[in-house]
């Protein structure tokens, strides 16, 4: 009897393993050397108060001056109001698009770049410079400044990220906040995105590789991500949740020991 007991037991520990591992592991329906399709990446667009960086520049230095903001060096990766003096990344002069969507360019004045890529808007300075017989052979930079996302939930280190780059994958800003924690449910994770004027909310599953066909799978700037935490993160949070805590849990214990007790005597 006891031997079956204890097989018994060995049992539901292995299927508990099992089961655990399910609920962990990324990309369990994913083939080694077998191609699927994803969904490829979109540069990322100009949206009301980003940031921007624009330098002209030109073979009349003297007069692609005159199309540049007064120069501010600030960290890259720093919030856009922590100005510095001194930066080893290089200068950066800030245009803010206003909530028409434009920028106050050096004078040419207002240029509409809402919902333009950053060659896009290089495109567009130059065509205005061009045409406006301002400039003959303007050379014009693009960055974004401000770009972030946010993570919150059961990842190692929640909190504002910057966009380093025009595609950041939604693996790659899990990876910036420390990647998941154990608690954190691998199929529970939800993007809240800014959309045409509406929010729109995308559940991901890391346990799949369908996670490469979701149009969350590249974060734009201002994305929220949360991850949800599992039942036992959750439960922990009240005094009948949390097992150890509980009148119940203790109940079971001493009843289990009680039928162990029996069988053994017996």
């Amino acid at each position: 009897m006891i031997k079956r007991i204890l097989l018994s037991l060995l049992i539901a520990v292995a299927f508990s393993s099992c089961a655990t591992q399910k609920k962990i592991s990324y990309f369990q329906n994913v083939q080694p050397n077998v191609e699927f399709e994803y969904i490829e990446g979109k540069d990322i667009t100009v949206q009301t108060d980003d940031m921007l960086s624009i330098v002209v520049s030109s073979k009349n230095p003297e007069l692609a001056m005159l199309f540049n903001l007064p120069r501010v060096q600030q960290l890259v990766g720093t919030d856009s109001k922590d100005l510095s003096l001194s930066s080893s990344r290089g200068e950066l002069s800030g245009y803010t698009v206003n909530s028409k969507g434009k920028i106050d360019f050096p004078i040419v004045g207002e240029i509409y770049i809402a919902g333009q890529t950053k060659e896009e808007i290089v495109a567009t300075i130059k065509n205005t410079l061009i045409s406006n017989d301002l400039l003959k052979d303007p050379i014009v930079t693009v960055n974004f400044i401000n770009l972030q996302f946010s993570i919150v939930g059961e990842v190692l280190r929640p909190g504002r990220y910057n966009l380093v780059k025009n595609q950041t994958t939604l693996l790659e800003a899990i990876s910036m906040a420390g990647d998941l924690t154990i608690f954190g449910q691998r199929d529970k994770i939800f993007l809240t995105r800014d959309q045409n004027g509406k929010k729109i909310t995308y559940q991901i599953d890391l346990r799949s590789q369908d996670v490469y066909q979701s149009p969350a799978f590249y974060v734009q700037q201002n994305d929220l991500i949360y991850v949800e935490p599992n039942k036992v993160k959750a439960n922990q949070s009240t005094v009948n949740g949390n097992s150890f805590q509980s009148t119940s849990f203790w109940i079971s214990v001493t009843s289990l020991l009680a039928t162990i007790t029996i069988l053994f005597i017996n």
